[in-house]
């Protein structure tokens, strides 16, 4: 999938927390400071995991297919078992030989959202950046918030069960930058959908979500995108405009949005036949 460069979509924005933000770096071993802090970078600033935000993307992308066909988004439990890895060492017997048969092969076993976003055996298409604090935006102003466990029998805070923990504060702008590279349009569809669900603060990060935290908006998304597939003169093109740092090397993929999700609810309806007419309505 990766040996020939086909296209890129490159994607920058800002990812603000609506409210405060909790991602835990585990319990704290200082004898002064928060029980509980935040995940922080070398510099002591806030760091968003980019396995954080593809993670929670992947994970509701997953429910929005299984929601249509279980199979369109396998449990990652099967990744690892025994049948499967017995599965994959066999078509690596099987066409050790033939690099091209041996991928088609184990494309074959992987479900939709696998192969955009990756499995044990296949690589990821989409790689998303640690989410680092805008620095014009941060003046280390952390928040210290108390939490209690509660004892069920009585129903009131347990006895030395006090404990803080450090959030981020609502607003804060992190940088967001994402690549995908060698994506079919239909999987380009279902990444746009999963960033839409961002753009709209459909999904949180991090925890305490009970307690409202985790809240989080992708404003000001950008999209430059390159197809150079079988145009081999446009290749040669692009790669002269990257070392000039020429910005027309890349061209804007807001028009192509509508386009790629219409090609998701086409693949879709291809894989589901009986399904066609209840799926037809949303294109």
């Amino acid at each position: 999938m990766f040996d020939t460069f086909k296209n890129r979509l490159e994607l920058t924005g800002t990812l603000r927390t609506v409210t405060a933000l909790r991602i835990s770096a585990g319990r704290s071993t200082e004898p002064i400071g928060s029980d509980l802090p935040v995940i922080k970078d070398a510099l002591g600033r806030p760091l968003i995991p980019g396995s954080s935000f593809k993670g929670a993307l992947r994970s509701r992308l997953e429910s929005f297919l299984r929601g249509i066909d279980p199979s369109f988004a396998e449990d990652p439990a099967n990744f690892t078992s025994s049948a499967r890895n017995n599965q994959v060492k066999a078509f690596k017997e099987q066409h050790k030989d033939n690099d091209f048969n041996l991928t088609q092969a184990l494309i074959g076993i992987t479900d939709e959202v696998s192969r955009l976003f990756g499995s044990p055996w296949i690589a990821s298409k989409f790689q998303v950046r640690d989410l680092t604090v805008q620095d014009s935006a941060w003046f280390g102003q952390y928040q210290e918030r108390d939490g209690v466990a509660i004892d069920r029998d009585t129903e009131t805070a347990a006895d030395g069960k006090l404990y803080d923990y450090q959030v981020v504060p609502a607003g804060t702008p992190f940088e967001f930058k994402a690549v995908v590279e060698n994506a079919k349009d239909w999987e380009l569809g279902l990444l746009m959908i999963g960033l839409h669900q961002f753009e709209t603060e459909q999904i949180p990060l991090g925890g305490g979500r009970s307690r409202g935290l985790g809240v989080v908006r992708l404003d000001n998304l950008k999209m430059r995108w390159v197809d150079v597939e079988g145009n081999p003169k446009f290749l040669l093109q692009y790669l002269q405009k990257l070392v000039m740092e020429d910005e027309t090397a890349y061209e804007d993929a807001a028009d192509y949005k509508d386009e790629w999700a219409r090609e998701l609810i086409k693949y879709l309806k291809a894989k589901m036949p009986t399904t066609s007419a209840n799926i037809a309505t949303i294109e």
